[in-house]
């Protein structure tokens, strides 16, 4: 059986904004874990204000998920607890509460496999 578990959020943890590829700004909202299944994942979430996906570029939409996979959430995984198979990094334009709908927010994520020190994209 797979358990969510909430690992951490802003308030202390990645209060700062982090400066993205492509000129925007996000911070680490929560970080969420499953884990005990056949696949322990961990889910990074970052809000950036005002961000709209229709109005990003999909190839600097791209690159600043593989900067927050690669430079945010995977140094962090070894202080978090077994390796995951998986990360997923998500986008959103505003603090929600996962798994409960939110009319309005704009969010994507991308899902990343760990190879070495370096996130690869996992097209769904």
């Amino acid at each position: 059986m797979t358990a969510q578990v909430h690992l951490a959020a802003s308030t202390g943890e990645d209060p700062a904004p982090h400066s993205l590829p492509s000129g925007g700004e996000a911070y680490l909202h929560e970080v969420l874990a499953y884990t005990g299944g056949e696949k322990d994942v961990y889910r990074f979430r970052f809000v950036s204000e005002g961000f709209d996906p229709d109005e990003s570029d999909f190839d600097a939409l791209q690159r600043d998920l593989a900067f927050l996979c690669d430079v945010i959430a995977l140094p962090r995984v070894a202080d978090l607890g077994p390796e995951p198979r998986q990360l997923v990094i998500s986008l959103a334009d505003r603090e929600t509460e996962f798994g409960v709908p939110a009319p309005g927010a704009r969010q994507v994520f991308e899902a990343f496999s760990i190879e070495g020190n370096r996130c690869i994209w996992e097209m769904f």
